[in-house]
């Protein structure tokens, strides 16, 4: 994993597991993590959420996202559902090398996709002497 951002394990999250912040049992959504050349790239697999039901936060480095993907589908009776329904959180720490206020989102088809660029490094400049009269 790169060291630019911590990932904890997918795990569910309920009131009788160690998570103490929610008062209801959540999931956590699948998600891949790439690096490219300018930062990373976090895809997470959410179908049937919409973007008024998911939220996507970042404070003190600690990238959430968090939402609901609802399961009633007017007019379709369900004979085998496989994806994960109902509240679901996911929690990513972010390393200082990471531009975190160019942080991009969008969401299509059900896929979260979030374009997390580095900081430029700084760049080589003359540093103008300013002289201070008495």
């Amino acid at each position: 994993m790169s060291a630019d951002i911590n990932v904890r394990e997918k795990q569910e999250a309920s009131m009788n597991s160690t998570e103490t912040t929610h008062d209801r049992t959540m999931f956590s959504p699948v998600v891949d993590i790439w690096e490219t050349d300018t930062g990373l790239v976090l895809v997470a697999d959410l179908p049937g959420v919409t973007p008024d039901n998911l939220s996507v936060d970042l404070s003190d480095s600690i990238l959430t996202i968090n939402g609901l993907i609802g399961s009633e589908v007017e007019g379709r009776k369900s004979l085998i559902q496989e994806y994960e329904v109902g509240n679901f959180y996911r929690q990513f720490t972010l390393a200082e090398g990471l531009n975190q206020s160019a942080i991009a989102a969008s969401l299509k088809e059900g896929v979260l996709k979030l374009v997390i660029p580095r900081l430029a490094p700084a760049q080589p400049r003359k540093i103008e002497i300013r002289t201070i009269a008495d």
